[in-house]
């Protein structure tokens, strides 16, 4: 059974640390044509349109368009602060493959 992509609690806080609804935006994930493996992961922020599907928490909003949607199910968009930097990351199962970058993906 195909699944949405899921939001971690890590990933709605640090929407809500940067003020994401407050300006009335959402973190928008999207998968694109290109990048280094076939496609790659655009992360910002946006605000929400018709077809899109919008997963909430902490009362903050994310993203997905119809396009990028099957790219994501089972896919878990987290928020990783670490030494080499802070990121939001997506653990995709459907990948086969990833790119070092952590943007780049093939399937």
């Amino acid at each position: 059974m195909n699944l949405p992509p899921k939001v971690t609690e890590r990933a709605f806080a640090r929407l809500a640390e940067i003020g994401a609804a407050d300006q009335g935006q959402a973190l928008r994930v999207a998968v694109e044509g290109g990048g280094c493996s076939g496609f790659q992961y655009e992360i910002a922020l946006d605000t929400p349109k018709d077809d899109d599907l919008v997963l909430e928490g902490q009362g903050q909003k994310v993203l997905v368009d119809s396009v990028s949607l099957p790219f994501l199910e089972n896919a878990v968009i987290d928020f990783s602060d670490e030494l080499i930097g802070a990121r939001f990351v997506i653990e995709n199962p459907n990948a086969t493959s990833s790119c070092g970058c952590g943007t780049s993906f093939s399937m």
